[in-house]
């Protein structure tokens, strides 16, 4: 009886494959990548966390949907805010959905849902580009370590998070093989722009496709794909008004700043950190495939983009990932069963992740009772907070002074609410006789502040946040 053969572990090398394992076969395999696919959406289940900017998503939704009709600015915030132009209603609705569901779980949901849909996108993208097995698998994870902050915490780019690779993937495609599918992006723009605002930068990506690539075949498919996809960004209940509404984005006080999100990397940031230890080699893999002119031209763009703003960091990772996977040649010798066995491994993480996503969200803000005591010691008046718990307070229906989005008010009540936030004196005009109730997250810069206040003094605080009442009110609490 002859010996059976012990096939050797995995190896990794950047050198091409051997005839052991032909690159096609390497190519249609799946365990690394499915592997690498659940490793992602179980971390995502297990450590997400709701930030600020998503709840006021489902607040909105909620009087929106109760309404039948979209009211003229914010109902739940003092702070005059008539004639904001609201364009992301349908991403309002979907989270109030979610929410009402499954309350604050159900914006955990909504994020593990964007994430398993942007990284199974990513993956198929990578595949059909002709990437290996094992380099699609080490790309998605330097792409998840890249893109930690955006996969990690519930924001209202959730959206954008799936609508971004789909389209990326849509114009790959076409690059390979055009076809009339690229009318497809007109759809896709007009219902990304009901959604989160990032539509904006598909519109840039899907534009640099069409002027340098597209329009060298067919001229006019290239135009009139690129006129109607910029008329779709009007296809909003604001129509018109949608312009206005990303104009106060873009030029915001926040924007203005670079506050938050809109702050330029920072070498003094641990995440912005790795984000430049995965871009660096992601760059230096891509320009070894001599991608087309046009992915070159987007890969730049979103790299000065990601420089100044870290809230683009993640359009950067995912466009890059393709091209760098098809330049990567991680050699994998497999032996009878092994492919069987990633893919084993890949179900348990999908368990552990089906069974991390059905705990309780970490809270981040205000708790139950805290939010009660804030709405009885502010009695008729607004409460002041900032923003995660602003936006909490909102959605447990109490009326607040001002909270996001902040580009729905003036620019001098959003350049004092962040002087507020940013600890500095020019803000303590916030608190003059406004509200009798302010909640703050403990040892932030308005906490500390009022700690050391003669007119606001502690009446509660909870594992997160603390609430402060002024002494002058004659509310009871």
């Amino acid at each position: 009886m002859g010996t059976r053969e012990i096939s050797p572990p995995p190896v990794f090398s950047t050198r091409h494959a051997d005839a052991t394992v032909p690159l096609e076969a390497q190519r249609q395999a799946t365990g690394l990548t499915w592997l690498a696919f659940a490793a992602v959406v179980a971390a995502t289940a297990a450590l997400v966390q709701i930030g600020a900017d998503a709840r006021w998503l489902a607040a909105l939704g909620r009087h929106i949907a109760s309404g039948w009709s979209i009211p003229d600015g914010l109902p739940y915030a003092a702070a005059p805010s008539a004639g904001w132009e609201n364009a992301p209603v349908l991403g309002e609705l979907v989270l109030h959905a979610f929410h009402a569901a499954f309350s604050d779980r159900g914006l955990v949901l909504a994020q593990i849902a964007a994430v398993t849909a942007a990284f199974g996108l990513l993956a198929r993208d990578m595949r059909a580009a002709g990437a290996a097995d094992a380099a699609r698998g080490f790309v998605l994870l330097a792409v998840a370590l890249a893109a930690a902050p955006a996969l990690l915490v519930v924001r209202a780019q959730l959206f954008s998070l799936a609508f971004f690779p789909l389209l990326v993937l849509l114009l790959r495609s076409e690059t390979r093989n055009p076809s009339r599918r690229i009318w497809l992006i007109v759809p896709l723009v007009a219902l990304w722009s009901n959604v989160h605002g990032a539509v904006l930068i598909g519109v840039v990506v899907a534009a640099a496709y069409l002027l340098l690539h597209r329009v060298r075949q067919q001229s006019a498919v290239a135009v009139g794909v690129l006129v109607a996809s910029a008329a779709a960004l009007l296809a909003t209940p604001a129509l018109l008004g949608t312009a206005a509404y990303y104009h106060g984005v873009l030029t915001g006080a926040v924007a203005e700043r670079g506050s938050g999100l809109w702050a330029p990397l920072s070498l003094h940031a641990p995440f912005d950190v790795i984000f430049l230890i995965v871009a660096i080699p992601l760059c230096v893999a891509v320009l070894r495939v001599r991608p087309a002119a046009w992915e070159l031209a987007v890969l730049a763009g979103l790299a000065a983009m990601a420089l100044q703003a870290n809230r683009n960091t993640v359009w950067f990772a995912l466009f890059a990932a393709v091209p760098a996977a098809r330049a990567l040649r991680l050699e994998s010798r497999r032996g009878h069963g092994f492919e069987r066995g990633l893919f084993l491994c890949a179900c348990l993480l999908g368990i552990g992740a089906v069974a991390a996503a059905a705990r309780e969200p970490v809270q981040t803000a205000a708790g139950s009772e805290l939010l009660r005591r804030a709405a009885a010691a502010a009695g008729d008046a607004p409460v002041l907070a900032d923003p995660i718990n602003a936006e909490q307070l909102a959605l447990a229906g109490q009326r607040i002074w001002i909270g996001n989005p902040l580009d729905a008010f003036s620019s001098r009540e959003q350049r004092v609410y962040l002087d507020w936030l940013d600890g500095r004196p020019q803000g303590e005009q916030l608190l003059a006789g406004r509200s009798c109730a302010v909640v703050v997250t403990i040892e932030g810069a308005p906490q500390r502040r009022l700690a050391r206040s003669a007119v606001y003094r502690e009446l509660a605080r909870d594992a997160q946040a603390v609430l402060y009442r002024r002494t002058a009110c004659s509310t009871g609490s």
